[in-house]
């Protein structure tokens, strides 16, 4: 399957800002064959990035910029990739997790209070095991949850998203994460590129390891799960967000990502055990 996808995000640093540093995590993750290119400009002039290691062997990129200018400086993030290759072959080689990583995504984090949905998990999910068991909390999620851009603050975690129950893709995987780990399952985020997604954005999904796999749960339903390409994994959206910045203050401009197949998309089945590369 042969996906082409891209990521073009513009921004304007805060006017006075001297050192600006920027990690950006929008390259696809290691594991198929992939042609692809990054380019950073601030004020149309290029600027140097710096290919940085990333958790599961993901790829991110640091630049560090010189915006001291009275009226800031205009940044263009473009990222474009082609990426060919079996799937299943990508995960056959990818490296068993160790121990210390079980056990980190057993536990609560930022935006996954596991520990205060734990009454909930055992109440709704309780007797439930293995594949069932996930399958189970991503249909109860989609069904508490309505997907509604920009209803939730980026500081929401997986107990707000609950109690509000209008969201978006982060806090579906958010609150899906927070529940299985309730239950003593390793979980964790993962952002990806996903065709087929309506509206088109970046897109998050969650991963569950269960019967000695890494299972993809996408609570939205929006994409299906045998097209996604990982872009970063980690404990929730504090580990994988597509943009960090320190030193100064950004003001984001519209930014425009596409992800598509050639062909036709894969037909999904929500119950079916997916695995992501």
């Amino acid at each position: 399957m042969r996906r082409t996808v891209s990521a073009d995000i513009a921004f304007t640093t805060v006017a006075g800002a001297t050192q600006v540093a920027l990690l950006i995590a929008v390259a696809q993750a290691p594991g198929l064959p992939i042609d692809d290119s990054l380019t950073v400009t601030l004020d149309g002039a290029d600027v140097e990035v710096v290919e940085v290691g990333g958790p599961h062997h993901g790829i991110m990129h640091l630049v560090q910029l010189d915006a001291g200018t009275p009226r800031g400086g205009k940044v263009r993030i473009g990222y474009r990739a082609e990426v060919d290759g079996d799937p299943l072959e990508a995960i056959e080689r990818a490296p068993e997790p160790s121990t210390v990583d079980l056990l980190t995504y057993l536990r609560p984090s930022r935006y996954a209070e596991s520990d205060r949905l734990l009454p909930t998990a055992c109440r709704e999910f309780g007797k439930l095991h293995g594949l069932e068991l996930i399958n189970a909390v991503g249909s109860y999620v989609n069904r508490r949850l309505a997907y509604v851009p920009g209803s939730s603050r980026f500081t929401d975690g997986a107990v707000e998203t609950l109690l509000h129950a209008a969201s978006v893709c982060r806090d579906y995987a958010h609150l899906v994460v927070a529940l299985l780990r309730g239950l003593d399952v390793p979980a964790r985020l993962s952002a990806v590129y996903a065709p087929g997604l309506t509206p088109m954005d970046f897109h998050a999904v969650a991963e569950a390891w269960v019967e000695g796999h890494w299972h993809v749960v996408d609570a939205t339903r929006l994409a299906p799960r045998a097209s996604l390409l990982r872009i970063s994994t980690g404990r929730d959206a504090a580990d994988t967000a597509f943009l960090s910045r320190y030193g100064a203050g950004l003001i984001m401009r519209p930014q425009i990502v596409t992800a598509t197949v050639d062909g036709h998309l894969p037909v999904e089945d929500p119950d079916a055990a997916v695995r992501l590369p």
